[in-house]
């Protein structure tokens, strides 16, 4: 399965996409596939919803970071409004792939 990048929209891999990639690369039946991305994804997220960092090897780090309130304003309105404390995802990709992106852009 190749992906257009000639596209204008910027293309998406799928959950769906990567079950097929399984299927077509590892030889694993399509049922098999898809309910080994729903585990791995399911993994991930109960991860970092106790709070856990996910960090994967080569390619990056998941972290949680707890944003504190603040005041903000509504853009429309310019009334002023509180924002909440949240907790956040952020990514951190990997030195390596950081590297393979920049490789494949630049060497294209």
């Amino acid at each position: 399965m190749e992906l257009a990048v000639e596209s204008l929209e910027t293309p998406a891999l799928t959950k769906a996409q990567l079950a097929e990639l399984l299927f077509d690369r590892i030889g694993l039946n399509k049922r098999e596939s898809k309910d080994m991305i729903d585990a791995f994804f399911d993994l991930v997220t109960d991860s970092l919803v106790q709070g856990t960092d996910v960090k994967i090897s080569g390619f990056g780090n998941f972290q949680i970071r707890t944003k504190a309130p603040r005041p903000g304003r509504n853009p429309r309105t310019g009334e002023p409004v509180a924002i909440e404390a949240r907790r956040v995802v952020t990514f951190h990709a990997s030195p390596k792939l950081k590297e393979q992106v920049q490789t494949a852009i630049i060497g294209g």
